[in-house]
């Protein structure tokens, strides 16, 4: 069965975004370091992305204007607003997130990236939809800004997978406690 995975970086002080909702922050502690991280890795893993309207409207205004980077790959932009000329593949959705989950879940292919941002993050771990989760700490304080993590209605057991070091960036990957519980690892 596919897994949903949120996998995405953040600030030490738990930020996933800054105050002006800015990642130009989201280096290592040597920007010049040119070693990629594990995102050419996990990008074979999946082959539908979920995101919010936010991170869609990010995407396409500054971080890739004029240029879809998930070219190929099915996208879900959880909305409520429309919009007029999306790039192919991509699908705006206002459907209850558990719903479509289940039917995603249940087709072939790869695993579901939750790609952001923190409102949908939240929603779909509040409805224990999220599987994985693969969260690198960058070395910056932001003190301030988008939390990812904000009230749950029930604590959330994890157990911790793997850690991974570069660049002063640590990757921690968890899976919910009772997946581990039933796992080989």
């Amino acid at each position: 069965m596919r897994r949903m995975v949120l996998y995405l970086g953040m600030s030490l002080d738990g930020m996933i975004a800054d105050q002006t909702h800015g990642v130009e922050w989201m280096t290592g502690q040597d920007p010049s370091d040119s070693q990629e991280g594990s995102y050419s890795e996990f990008i074979q893993t999946v082959d539908t992305i979920w995101m919010g309207r936010t991170t869609y409207d990010q995407i396409v205004s500054q971080l890739s204007p004029g240029l879809w980077p998930y070219e190929g790959l099915e996208t879900y932009v959880f909305t409520h607003r429309p919009v007029s000329d999306a790039p192919a593949g991509v699908q705006f959705t206002s459907q209850p997130l558990d719903r479509l989950a289940r039917d995603l879940k249940r087709r072939p292919g790869k695993d579901i990236w939750l790609c952001g941002g923190a409102d949908l993050a939240r929603q779909a771990l509040a409805l224990d939809l999220v599987d994985e989760l693969r969260l690198t700490i960058l070395p910056v304080l932001l003190g301030g800004g988008v939390p990812l993590f904000g009230p749950l209605p029930a604590s959330k057991q994890l157990a911790l997978t793997r850690v991974q070091e570069r660049n002063g960036m640590v990757e921690c990957s968890y899976l919910r406690r009772e997946e581990w519980n039933r796992s080989d690892l």
